[in-house]
């Protein structure tokens, strides 16, 4: 670890790279939050439902026209 450290004192401007992981994880979480709270709660009804609907769209092959 003391490798590293000592190279990573010799790079100009190494010191920004936290602060703009930091900013990156805060708008990232910030806007997912904002997302969830914003969602209509018949939207996620109908996500929560959608495992369960008979009509999925596929067919059996008991249901092949001929």
């Amino acid at each position: 670890m003391k490798i590293v450290i000592q190279a990573l004192e010799q790079i100009n401007g190494v010191e920004i790279y936290p602060i703009i992981s930091l900013i990156i994880f805060f708008v990232f979480f910030l806007t997912v939050g904002y997302l969830v709270l914003t969602t209509p709660e018949s939207y996620i009804e109908e996500m929560s439902n959608l495992p369960f609907d008979e009509d999925d769209g596929l067919r059996d092959e008991h249901d092949i026209e001929i």
